[in-house]
């Protein structure tokens, strides 16, 4: 997989390949700054109470499960 830069990932929409399910969009990334390689990507949680209440948890998605990034898209098996 190609490298990429963290700003490349913002506002592209995940999906997990294992249920089709959309876990969200990407919010931020972490690295490693004595390499230069994104480490995990991080989708905002979105267990909802009555659709009201945020749980604020947030997925960390390591980058070894990323298995596909398309223009608007990334693929993961989570």
């Amino acid at each position: 997989m190609n490298s990429k830069k963290g700003l490349d990932f913002k506002h592209k929409e995940v999906i997990n390949i294992k249920d089709a399910k959309r876990l969200g969009f990407v919010q931020d990334v972490t690295a490693d700054f004595e390499t230069g390689t994104i480490k995990e990507i991080i989708v905002p949680g979105n267990t909802k109470f009555f659709n009201l209440f945020s749980s604020g948890e947030e997925l960390t998605i390591p980058w070894t499960s990323i298995k596909a990034i398309g223009d608007d898209i990334i693929l993961v098996d989570f």
